[in-house]
């Protein structure tokens, strides 16, 4: 099982460590750019855009770095780091709108015989993120803790990443500490300046939340669906050729019968396979489609099987990026991002 971000209590052989990393300037430098990746995704978990991400990651590092005579090595840097990266977040939580998809957006499914709605700029959407910095922060995050309720994969599922959106900032703040950080409830408290009974009614009430809104309940709930199961690869094996050669029914027989697919920014989505076939039949593969075929590879995002696809001939200018939510062996959902430039991020 792939280690989780940041599940991992502090160890004080590692504290000392640190302390001797850093006690230069350009060691304390390394030791920050050692564990960037493993801040940025912190912060996507905050924030549900990668470029939002990586700009909290910078203001984490130089927050960090005009506060370095105040690391004493009590905890490691890692653990300092995201306490500052936890700040950094709540702070621009203030003035930026809660990422959505487009059923968080649209309480009804769109008729696939009308056009999807035209992109809605006012809504923040949800973006997906590459497996190179899932990859790379995994990489340096330790040993699982158990106290640790979800692994790596998924908390950056989508549908985990979409359904903390939804809570109110510090229970977010909370709730990543907690359970996917495996902080103690003192330690939490202290990182966002609350008592140790108010840190506990916010997880409580986070906790509730969750588990209202998304459909999973920890590491075993995904296991069988890591993008490096033969069963899923060929799976998406399957979809990407089906892409590749115009093969609507191929692609319907890849999917559940209650399949989602939504575009965004477009907020239109469709529920069912038969609305799924008809859209895309329609919007996608059949005369009004926007481009004469499509150049497809798979890929992973978010800890999730992915396709990005092109123009036939333009492959090296996609158009987007698919996510696909797999389960009992077929595509439960399909998210397509609409965007070149989140795609590029993919190539």
């Amino acid at each position: 099982m792939t280690p989780t971000t940041a599940a991992r209590r502090p160890d004080p052989a590692d504290a000392s460590a640190d302390a001797s990393a850093t006690a230069s300037a350009d060691g304390f430098a390394a030791a920050i750019d050692a564990h960037r990746r493993d801040v940025v995704l912190l912060c996507y978990r905050f924030l549900g855009s990668l470029a939002e991400a990586e700009e909290a990651a910078q203001e984490t590092a130089l927050r960090a770095w005009r506060g370095r005579a105040a690391f004493r090595g009590e905890a490691s840097v890692r653990t300092w780091l995201h306490r500052i990266a936890a700040r950094v977040c709540l702070d621009l939580l203030r003035t930026r709108r809660a990422r959505r998809l487009p059923p968080d957006v649209v309480d009804h499914p769109a008729d696939p015989a009308d056009p999807p709605a035209p992109p809605e700029t006012e809504i923040a959407w949800l973006e997906p993120l590459p497996d190179d910095i899932v990859a790379g922060a995994g990489s340096s995050a330790g040993s699982i803790d158990p106290a640790a309720r979800f692994d790596l994969r998924e908390s950056v599922s989508l549908a985990f990443i979409a359904a903390l959106q939804v809570l109110p900032p510090r229970q977010r703040a909370v709730l990543l500490l907690r359970d996917v950080l495996a902080w103690t409830a003192r330690e939490t408290a202290d990182a966002l300046d609350m008592t140790v009974p108010a840190a506990n009614s916010a997880l409580h009430r986070a906790r509730a939340a969750m588990q209202a809104t998304h459909h999973r309940t920890g590491r075993e709930a995904v296991a069988s669906a890591a993008p490096d199961n033969p069963a899923v690869r060929r799976l998406l094996d399957a979809y990407v050729r089906a892409w590749q050669s115009d093969d609507v029914d191929g692609l319907v027989a890849t999917m559940r019968a209650d399949v989602r697919l939504a575009m965004p920014p477009s907020p239109s989505w469709y529920e069912g396979r038969a609305a799924v076939e008809a859209g895309m039949r329609r919007w996608i593969f059949g005369a009004l489609r926007p481009v004469a075929g499509y150049a497809v590879r798979s890929t992973i995002a978010n800890g999730q099987p992915a396709a990005v696809f092109a123009p036939a001939d333009d492959a090296d200018h996609p158009l987007g990026v698919q996510v696909l939510d797999v389960a009992d062996g077929r595509v439960a959902a399909i998210t397509v991002f609409l965007d070149g430039a989140i795609a590029a991020r993919f190539a």
